[in-house]
């Protein structure tokens, strides 16, 4: 859910994505929601003193990680607006849709990795839940992971490409505040859970 929510946050951000670019998107989180469980399969079959260390840490990671991303939206939108203000007032028949399409309103391969990081870590904890399935069986639940997960991402970056082509200008401020919100909460899931 939380790569759904982000997706939404994505699809709002970049309200104008292609169908190819929304499956390179939705496949990102989906690898990443695969690797996660199978790390964490890994780690408990190999690693078991590790695996205590670890939980303390995971929920920390997401937090900041979303935090910066969301932040960092939100002062992306301010800076859209206000350079749209500018190129408008000092320029009038400047069309509006090029300043809309600017650079930083695209998700960049970066911030989807870390996108992908912050909202699959807490999977790891599922890969610690699968440690007594053979090799087999824990690939094919983090396969069928990997497959819900891309369902749902898509389903989340169109919508909120449809939220986004209504919300204009203004949809950065929602897509910072829904992945600051999820930072909060895998926080605190991971601090009272």
């Amino acid at each position: 859910m939380d790569a759904f929510s982000v997706s939404i946050a994505n699809g709002l951000r970049e309200s104008k994505m292609k169908p190819a670019r929304m499956c390179i998107i939705a496949g990102c989180y989906a690898c990443f929601q695969f690797a996660m469980p199978v790390i964490g399969w890994v780690l408990v079959r190999t690693l078991v003193g590790i695996f205590d260390e670890l939980k303390i840490i995971v929920p920390w990671v997401g937090f900041v990680l979303l935090i910066y991303i969301g932040s960092k939206m939100i002062i992306d939108t301010v800076k859209e607006i206000k350079l749209k203000k500018v190129v408008t007032e000092d320029n009038p028949t400047f069309r509006e849709e090029t300043v809309t399409d600017f650079k930083f309103r695209k998700i960049t391969a970066y911030t989807l990795i870390v996108q992908g990081i912050a909202t699959s870590i807490d999977a790891l904890s599922v890969g610690f839940t699968l440690s007594e399935y053979h090799t087999v069986a824990a690939l094919l639940s983090a396969l069928l992971i990997a497959i819900v997960t891309f369902v749902i991402c898509m389903f989340g970056l169109k919508l909120g490409k449809t939220i986004g082509n209504g919300l204009g200008k203004y949809s950065g401020f929602l897509g910072g505040a829904i992945l600051i919100g999820i930072g909060i909460e895998i926080l605190l899931k991971g601090l009272l859970g």
